[in-house]
Formats: structure tokens, C-alpha cells, sequence
């Protein structure tokens, strides 16, 4: 395993449509590998993997809050239920870093999705664990969780990225 860069909004591969992946072989599952050790490491809770480069149809989700790691891998992740209720989380997002605001969306979602070794599952989600499944598919399809804030808001925090991004720039030698 191997930690792997996070890209940083704005950057325009972010905004880009992921590909479904054809084959899970090792090759994907040294992907998931590195993601789940870079998420881990940020930290977060869940990881797409157009954040580290690839437009490839891949999650990593872990929202265990104790010293236990309980991972979700997810490929090709497909939403076939969204309930019509609705809840308000507080996200944030490793793209975005030190940006947090309050989203809602549908409180329940139910998932396919292949796993870690390419069996075909499906999950039903409440929570956060919908809310972080929702958050991580809006990534695969080009969708930033700031997209549903105001424009305003939206384009302040993404002049501050900028500008964060120039300072760290300058400090490289």
C-alpha cells in the first residue's frame, strides 16, 4: 500500500465524470488499497478516487468512530433508492480542506455495488453512512458537496483554495 496524493478544488479532473471499472483485478484492489491508507492517514471518512487522480468508478468508506476500522469498498456504486425524507449533516470533504457546511440530502439510500472482490452486494444506508455514500458518489459524478451552496459562498471558499494553493506554491523550493 501506498499513500497517494489528494487533489485539491479547484483542479478541473474534480468536475469530471468517473468510468465504470470493466474487471475488479489486482490492480483495482491496489487501488483501493492505497485510497483506504490515504484516507485513513488525512483523515477522513470517505474517499473517491477522481480526489487522488483516477476517473475510475471506485469509494472508500469508513465511519467507524472507534480504534476498530470497519471499511466499505465500493465499485461501480449505483443508488437505486433515495428516500424522500430528508437530513441536514455537516460535511466537509479532503478536496476541500478546512471548509465544512451543512447539507441536506435524502436520509436513506439503498446501493449496488461490487465489493473489494467483485461480488455484486447491496446495502441500505441511514445516516451518515447515506450522507457519506451520497457525498462520495456526487464525486464520481463531478459534483462537489459546495455545489449546493450558494453561489456565493460557493465561489468565496473556492477564491481562498486559490489563493491557499499560490501561498503553498511560493513556500516550495
Amino acid at each position: 500500500m501506498s499513500k497517494r496524493k489528494i487533489i485539491i478544488e479547484p483542479d478541473p479532473i474534480l468536475r469530471k465524470r468517473s468510468e465504470p471499472i470493466e474487471k475488479v483485478d489486482s490492480q483495482v484492489r491496489k487501488l483501493l488499497d492505497d485510497m483506504i491508507e490515504t484516507m485513513y492517514e488525512a483523515p477522513g471518512i470517505g474517499l473517491a478516487a477522481v480526489q487522488v487522480g483516477i476517473l475510475k468508478r471506485v469509494i472508500v468508506i469508513d465511519i467507524s468512530k472507534d480504534e476498530k476500522k470497519d471499511p466499505l469498498f465500493l465499485i461501480n456504486p449505483k443508488i437505486i433508492f433515495k428516500s424522500k425524507n430528508k437530513s441536514v449533516h455537516e460535511e466537509g470533504c479532503l478536496s476541500i480542506p478546512g471548509y465544512f457546511a451543512e447539507i441536506e440530502r435524502p436520509s436513506e439510500c439503498h446501493l449496488e455495488y461490487l465489493d473489494y472482490n467483485g461480488k455484486s452486494k447491496k446495502i441500505k444506508a441511514k445516516g451518515l453512512l447515506s450522507t457519506c455514500i451520497q457525498h462520495e458518489i456526487d464525486h464520481l459524478n463531478g459534483t462537489l458537496f459546495i455545489d449546493y451552496l450558494s453561489k456565493l459562498k460557493k465561489d468565496m471558499i473556492i477564491k481562498k483554495l486559490v489563493k491557499h494553493k499560490k501561498e503553498i506554491k511560493k513556500s516550495i523550493l
